[in-house]
């Protein structure tokens, strides 16, 4: 059936059938985030481009620069798109991005790409595309969706019922990111737990669900590490000559049934061994093993308090992956620990706001989105600065809007417009009894829970 309107002027689409609020009744969307989104798009242009230099030296001197810009319009125009659109419209599409998000990480395990050790990606004649990023919001809006329909009913064995749906939903997910790498997953799971904490569920049944993940999350490192102790055959490919003279390596695995496959490499176990290594970084000799991760450090020292200015990055030629997985250390560089700062508080900001955007939601659906939405974005840039200033172990994972990957910046696009749908449509704080209506309308019955912060 079609969404009935109470503006002649509104779109009619598929779905359940709501009445959506009258046009004075919406706010504009939120402007904090819009002035977030724009200076991280700013700094992320400077930064990509001083961070390729391996790239221009391939491609040419703005071939990166323009790729990038295009990936960065691209989302700006899902952002434009999305605001515009009331989350209520979000329901359907959701589901059916999780059934392609599942099916395309289900091919890529047999068929994708292998990049960086692992396979990632399935090649498009237009970008590369990897589902591992498309899981990551597709768990946000089914999350969203089953927290929602579930965790404030009356009916405890409702809301038990709707903790194991979560539950399993999680574990499916993680199951197919762990192929991939344990810091998406865990990624995942910490994501989830906090939604759960923002639903505000019982403490005690908190513990029990993050008791089942610490289980099958020490079930499946266990195998992992037991089916990685016969580690294939390795060999050296040359990779770069540094300053001195001297030739560094990366070790690449043979190929075979097991090439491409995180699930029986021993890529884990050297990266937590190498972490867990109580030798102090700076007496640690440079080698092929861990040298994107010294030359990190090396950026990061170089810069300071204040940096050395974007554009004088001496290590963004010698640190590879420099501008994707390695980008903060390259940030670090140019702006220093004061300019790497901000732009950790402004992702910061970003889920401040969202909390503040959820408080002024009359119906927790919304709630959820908003908050799971900021929560993807803020995991997994402070996941990425945590590995590369040394505080985990080495993985990879983007910065959203700085590293370079199509995938990654479409993705954290509709993370952000789907947050100024909520911030326009649902966030208005505490209202009269006929908005309440309106709002209770505007979603369908199984979804209209009231926010618990605006019962009176």
């Amino acid at each position: 059936m079609a969404f009935r309107s109470s503006n002649p002027g509104e779109p009619r689409g598929g779905g359940p059938t709501v009445a959506l609020p009258e046009a004075s009744a919406i706010n504009k969307p939120d402007l904090y985030i819009w002035g977030i989104y724009g200076v991280l798009v700013v700094l992320s242009i400077i930064e990509l481009y001083s961070a390729s230099s391996f790239e221009i030296s391939k491609q040419g001197l703005y071939s990166p620069l323009m790729r990038h810009v295009g990936m960065l319009f691209a989302g700006f125009l899902i952002i434009l798109g999305l605001q515009k659109v009331h989350y209520s419209r979000f329901i359907w599409p959701g589901i059916i991005l999780t059934v392609c998000s599942v099916l395309a990480m289900l091919y890529v395990m047999a068929f994708g790409e292998v990049i960086n050790g692992a396979k990632r990606a399935i090649s498009l004649p237009f970008m590369t595309l990897q589902p591992a990023e498309l899981i990551k919001i597709s768990a946000v809006m089914t999350l969203s969706f089953i927290l929602g329909t579930t965790q404030l009913k009356k009916d405890e064995s409702v809301r038990n019922k709707g903790l194991i749906w979560a539950t399993i939903a999680v574990l499916l997910f993680s199951g197919l990111l762990f192929t991939q790498g344990l810091t998406n997953t865990l990624i995942l799971m910490v994501l989830c737990i906090s939604m759960l904490i923002v639903g505000s569920l019982e403490f005690r049944k908190l513990l029990y669900i993050f008791a089942v993940f610490a289980f099958f999350a020490a079930m499946a490192f266990g195998v992992k590490m037991m089916m990685s102790k016969g580690e294939p055959e390795v060999k050296e490919v040359p990779l770069l000559v540094d300053s001195r003279g001297r030739t560094f390596s990366v070790p690449e695995a043979s190929g075979g049934s097991n090439a491409g496959s995180r699930i029986t490499d021993n890529t884990w176990r050297n990266r937590i061994k190498a972490f867990t290594d109580p030798t102090p970084r700076y007496e640690q000799e440079l080698n092929a093993k861990n040298l994107q991760e010294m030359r990190s450090y090396m950026a990061q020292a170089t810069g300071g308090w204040l940096g050395v200015f974007p554009g004088n990055s001496r290590e963004t030629s010698r640190l590879p992956l420099a501008f994707s997985d390695f980008i903060f250390a390259i940030i670090v560089e140019d702006l220093g620990f004061i300019g790497a700062m901000f732009i950790m508080a402004l992702y910061l900001c970003l889920l401040a706001r969202a909390y503040f955007i959820a408080y002024k939601c009359y119906q927790m659906y919304p709630a959820f989105l908003v908050t799971g939405c900021a929560l993807l974005i803020a995991l997994q840039a402070l996941c990425h600065m945590a590995i590369v200033s040394g505080a985990g172990p080495v993985s990879g994972q983007p910065l959203p809007f700085f590293s370079k990957g199509g995938t990654s910046i479409l993705v954290t696009s509709i993370a952000l417009g789907i947050m100024l749908s909520v911030s326009k449509f649902a966030a208005r704080g505490q209202v009269s009894t006929s908005e309440r209506e309106t709002d209770k309308n505007t979603l369908p019955e199984a979804l209209q829970a009231v926010n618990p912060t605006q019962e009176k």
